[in-house]
């Protein structure tokens, strides 16, 4: 597993792109003598793997994108596209399933099937909606499916899941400032546009601290602000994009209302137009009970209930899981991969996973397979009928 998570590592590709690494994998599971499905959402793959007696079909996920992130460290296995990078692990949750799958496939101890489900295009993307859309559950009858995601912080072979939100929902906004641009020298003579954005920046962020219940969750952060080119010139347009995160509709429609209402009002101020663009990309990540209980039952199986979370503080960050846990019955369970070498965490140039819990996750999987498709329970009740 360690080799081919190196391989991933040195050959990232980001949404919707990841075209050798989907060859990778579906050449590795037809090694396997897994029957091997291509070509959804463009460039993901599902391995389906029956078991020795028939029963249910569940889906375990991993995710295969990267992102636009230029590396920083200097090992053997690190990226070798330039502002690209396995800065999230997607490197190392597909190893783990694909460990998974491989002992799966050799031993066939299980009454149903297995859908290993290899998703492109998690970061930003929505790879997952995609899948969902051309057919993921009518071609493959999975009654529940699971994923897992490696988390820095949680300590090294710990596992964290709650029922219910688990991950935000993730929403994105642009928003255009146009005024009348002029001499710099001369400001009065234009509308400045750059002085509204100031303004709106630090109005935005009024919505999370004074509108919003203060038990309830919302991040509003502007990440970009684009204006002008030179020194002596109001530019004549701004810029502003940004992300929300919540847990809730309410809180999400409020947002949106907010986000639209504050623009126009800070444009009207200073006498300039703002155009609004809002999208809704992910919805929460929300574990439904009955999948959760399995996926803690697994858990504890392999590692112990001390090393297993039942009540970690929900994540701003967002999954697209999300869309699979809309279709079906589903859990994400967080896998603890350490402190983070040198405070690197998910999305920094110096992350690297943690190849030290790739055989936790793998077993992990196993035993959740096994536990919701017990091959006892199949062949007694065989012999009794």
């Amino acid at each position: 597993m360690r080799g081919w998570r190196h391989h991933l590592h040195a050959h990232p590709e980001t949404a919707f792109e990841e075209v050798r690494t989907s060859a990778f994998v579906a050449e590795l599971l037809a090694s396997f003598g897994i029957e091997v499905h291509t070509g959804l959402a463009r460039t993901g793959v599902v391995g389906v793997i029956p078991g020795k007696a028939p029963g249910p079909w569940i889906g375990l996920r991993a995710d295969m994108d990267a992102l636009h992130v230029e590396e920083a460290n200097q090992f053997e296995h690190r990226s070798r596209v330039p502002g690209k990078m396995h800065a999230c692990g997607h490197d190392g949750h597909t190893t783990m399933l694909l460990g998974a799958a491989r002992h799966l496939a050799e031993t066939r101890e299980f009454a149903g099937t297995v859908a290993v489900i290899f998703q492109p295009a998690e970061e930003n993307e929505g790879g997952g909606r995609v899948m969902v859309e051309e057919g993921l559950f009518e071609r493959f009858p999975i009654e529940s499916v699971f994923g897992l995601h490696n988390w820095p912080g949680l300590p090294e072979g710990y596992f964290a899941i709650r029922t219910g939100p688990q991950m935000a929902a993730y929403d994105i906004f642009e928003i255009t400032l146009t005024g009348r641009g002029a001499h710099a020298g001369m400001p009065h003579l234009g509308r400045d546009a750059t002085v509204a954005a100031g303004q709106l920046v630090g109005a935005l962020q009024t919505i999370a601290s004074r509108e919003i219940n203060p038990l309830d969750a919302l991040v509003v952060s502007v990440t970009q602000l684009h204006a002008g080119d030179t020194w002596n010139v109001l530019p004549e347009n701004v810029v502003l994009r940004g992300t929300v995160r919540s847990f809730t509709p309410a809180v999400r429609d409020l947002a949106e209302r907010r986000i639209r209402e504050i623009a126009q009002g800070i444009a009207a101020t200073f006498g300039i137009q703002a155009a609004v663009c809002y999208e809704r990309r992910y919805p929460p990540t929300v574990n439904a009970p009955a999948p959760t209980q399995q996926a803690i039952a697994a858990a504890t199986a392999l590692v112990g209930a001390e090393r297993v979370d039942l009540d970690p503080v929900p994540s701003m960050g967002a999954e697209d899981f999300a869309f699979l846990q809309q279709a079906r019955p589903g859990a994400y369970i967080w896998l603890g991969a350490g402190p983070g070498a040198s405070g690197c965490l998910l999305h920094n140039p110096g992350y690297d996973f943690n190849d030290e819990i790739l055989s936790v996750g793998a077993s992990y999987w196993v035993q959740l397979t096994r536990q919701l498709l017990p091959l006892d329970a199949a062949q007694h009740t065989g012999s009794a009928a």
